[in-house]
Parts: C-alpha cells; sequence; structure tokens
C-alpha cells in the first residue's frame, strides 16, 4: 500500500494512498477541504460527513457500504471494529493502529449496523446484500420491501402489526403491478406492430419504478405518521418531524426510480455486441448465463449510482419544517438520517 503527503494549513500529513484519492473527491480547485485533518494532524475525521459534500464523494462511500465481502464478516471481527473507532472516539486508540486500519474499520460498521438502532441488519437484508440477495428474484418485491424497511429511518419505533400491513402492502401493490404488465404485453401481441414495440419496450420500466415508490412509502409509513428525529449540528435530538419523514420518503423512493434505469437500458445494448461472438453464435446455450452476468454486474453498477444521487444524512432549513421545531433549537439548518 502506497502512502503519500496531504497538505494542511501548511503541515504535510501522511495518508494512505487511496484515502489520497476520497481527497481528490472532496477538494476544490486551490482550495483544500477541512475536514481531513483534526487539530492533531495525525487522523482524518472519520465522520460520514467527510463523503456528504459532492456525488463523486458518496459514490466512493456507498460502494465501499454495498462491497459483498462485508457479508462475511465475523462477530469478532465487527466487534473489534466498533472498539477500534469507539476508542478513536474517547481519544484512548493505540498509536500502533494506522489510518488504513480506522477507514477499514468504519467501512465494516457503517455496512453492518444501522445508524439509528445501532444494531446488526440481517445480512440479506443490508445494502451490501441486495444485489447478491436481489439479483435472483429481481421482480420479488418481498426482498426489496425487507431492504427498504431494514434501511429505513429507525429513530421512531415501528410496532409489529404497522410493519406487517406495510410488507402485505407493498408486496401486492408490486406484484399487482407486475402481473398488470404481463398482462398488457401479452395484449400486446395482438396490436399493430409498432405499437406492440413501444409497450413491450416503454411499459416495463414506469411499472418496475411505480412498484418501487409503492414499496418504499408502504415499508416506511410508520415516519410519515410519527415523523422523525432531526439534529442540529452538534447531533442533539432538536425534535421529530414529519416533514423531515415526507423529504426522506420522497428521496428515497426518487433513488427507486433511478436504480432500475441502466438494467433496462445496457444489457440489451451490450447483449446486441455479444451475441455476434463467433462463440456466442455457435454455443447459442451460453446466452443466458451470459446475459445473467451482465444484469448482475449492471445491477452492481447501478446501486451505488442511485444510493449516492443525495446524502444519507440530510439537510433540511429549520424554516421549512414545524414550528414546534423551530421554536426548540436556534439553528438554521438540522440534519436527519434519509436511510437508504
Amino acid at each position: 500500500m502506497f502512502d503519500g503527503l496531504f497538505s494542511c494549513k501548511g503541515q504535510s500529513v501522511s495518508f494512505p494512498f487511496y484515502v489520497l484519492l476520497q481527497c481528490t473527491f472532496l477538494t476544490q480547485e486551490g482550495s483544500t477541504s477541512w475536514y481531513f485533518c483534526q487539530s492533531n494532524l495525525s487522523r482524518i475525521n472519520y465522520s460520514l460527513s467527510l463523503f456528504q459534500s459532492s456525488f463523486l464523494g458518496r459514490l466512493r462511500h456507498f460502494v465501499d457500504i454495498i462491497d459483498p465481502t462485508t457479508l462475511f464478516v465475523s462477530e469478532r471481527r465487527l466487534t473489534e471494529c466498533v472498539k477500534l473507532l469507539d476508542d478513536y472516539k474517547h481519544g484512548t486508540l493505540s498509536p500502533d493502529v494506522s489510518d488504513l486500519q480506522l477507514w477499514e474499520a468504519q467501512k465494516i460498521k457503517q455496512a453492518i449496523i444501522h445508524p439509528d438502532t445501532g444494531e446488526k441488519i440481517f445480512m440479506p437484508f443490508r445494502m451490501s446484500g441486495y444485489v447478491p440477495f436481489g439479483t435472483p428474484i429481481w421482480l420479488n418485491q418481498s426482498h426489496n420491501a425487507c431492504v427498504n424497511y431494514s434501511n429505513r429511518n429507525a429513530t421512531k419505533p415501528t410496532p409489529t402489526s404497522r410493519f406487517l400491513q406495510g410488507y402485505v402492502g407493498a408486496v401486492t401493490s408490486a406484484v399487482s403491478l407486475a402481473v398488470g404488465l404481463h398482462l398488457l404485453i401479452q395484449k400486446a401481441n395482438h396490436m399493430s406492430p409498432a405499437t406492440r414495440m413501444i409497450i413491450q419496450r416503454l411499459i416495463p420500466f414506469p411499472a418496475v419504478a411505480s412498484a418501487n415508490i409503492c414499496n418504499v412509502g408502504l415499508m416506511r409509513r410508520n415516519e410519515l405518521s410519527e415523523g422523525i428525529d432531526v439534529l442540529d449540528e452538534n447531533g442533539n435530538v432538536v425534535g421529530s418531524s414529519k416533514i423531515a419523514a415526507k423529504h426522506a420518503i420522497m428521496e428515497t423512493a426518487f433513488t427507486r426510480v433511478v436504480l432500475p434505469m441502466p438494467i433496462f437500458v445496457l444489457p440489451p445494448i451490450i447483449m446486441s455486441y455479444l451475441e455476434k461472438v463467433p462463440l456466442l453464435q455457435t454455443n447459442r446455450r451460453l446466452l443466458l448465463p451470459i446475459h445473467s452476468l451482465v444484469c448482475l454486474a449492471t445491477f452492481g453498477l447501478s446501486l451505488p449510482l442511485a444510493i449516492s444521487l443525495f446524502p444519507q444524512m440530510s439537510q433540511i432549513e429549520v424554516s421549512q419544517l414545524e414550528p414546534e421545531i423551530a421554536m426548540a433549537t436556534d439553528s438554521k439548518v438540522v440534519i436527519y438520517n434519509k436511510g437508504l
């Protein structure tokens, strides 16, 4: 692993090479972000805010979060990572611990632990499990519903009855849309070639996008009725806001609209070229597994791009929230966990 020097306030700080690559996402021409240095210039600020300020920064962060290798982290290793970060937070970290070890510890913790509850997310429903567990059942909205619920804003408890109602509603609405799409495409066989082509090419995306929106809204509807916690710049809870909850769900739902776009566009284009390869022309049985691999790769590409559209810890002006929130703080802006 190569190390490099990063200049901050006239002094040089040593960082691992891949951290320097992350730095390029967060610096503007002619200026340096203050996020990179602590007062003692010996450690990077490991808070999530390091990645929030730009799309590329968030993309680099979420590529770490969805890394499937984190699915195999043992309980012992996770405990070690949490302790390492706690020691850093309380100033009791051993000087032998490297920056690279801290970055790896934060990656593992953020991929496995829910930021609101501090509890482990069940492995198939983590964002790192979205691609490997969701690809074989891409149209199975049951898995999507569990992912949406497991990665929600969890500052308010959700009764089991409300979870079950949301689950049944989300899956039922999504499957109804899928069945309706299938019937529409079947009817298209009796239409003119031009009309049939339009329906078969244009209808699938809005149908899947609509199903995803219903899924997110129904699985997280408890947030709309109970509100979510909003925090000031010091991390103190200012109050509970239904308006912030609405923003959080709308932003998350939009990412679910963007998520299937590359999956509907890229595989047909890629396969049109691959089908001309002599090996595939003589071995047509290879087309299905190769098409599946192309879809898997596209899904893996589209997931971090979609969830990077908005910061996970989003900001909203106090003036846009309920009056009681404005009365409870002097801050102009508050923060909330949008969820994933």
